[in-house]
């Protein structure tokens, strides 16, 4: 993989950690982007609608599709936020919470499997790495001027 792009690395990469957790997600009737969510969802307190999308690096309309589904298969509710007469909270049922204890435990094995085949310096150059492409992105610092090409 040394010869590939950077951006290649990242989304092969993710690529297969999707298929894989949707793989294994479909052992338990759900999917990957449910089984991130219920990870993302407060389990005691709830969570607002409104924050979960960005909490989560989603937009709102493939957010609302999954919602939708969560709740029809008896994963969450939807109550009104006390907090904000405007918005829902997002809570989980017991249903949801059993179902997010094994998102969890899928999460945690594959960090446990991948913390066993690597060195500590190797997953801390990794984080690091991952570090530095979050910040040029967020600061702007990859296209803040135009690429200039031999035909412009």
């Amino acid at each position: 993989m040394k010869d590939k792009t950077i951006d290649y690395a990242l989304r092969a990469t993710w690529q297969a950690v999707a298929r894989m957790y949707n793989e294994e997600a479909a052992k338990f009737d759900t999917t990957m982007a449910t089984g991130f969510t219920l990870l993302s969802v407060d389990p005691e307190k709830g969570t607002p609608s409104t924050s979960l999308g960005p909490k989560m690096g989603m937009e709102s309309t493939s957010l609302s599709r999954i919602l939708k589904n969560m709740e029809e298969k008896g994963l969450i509710r939807r109550k009104p936020n006390p907090n904000d007469g405007r918005s829902v909270l997002i809570c989980l049922t017991p249903f949801g919470k059993e179902k997010r204890e094994i998102s969890k435990a899928v999460v945690l094995r594959f960090n446990d499997v991948v913390k066993s085949a690597v060195t500590e310096e190797q997953l801390d150059g990794f984080f690091s790495v991952m570090e530095v492409i979050n910040e040029l992105i967020t600061e702007k610092k990859v296209y803040t001027k135009e690429i200039k090409t031999d035909q412009s």
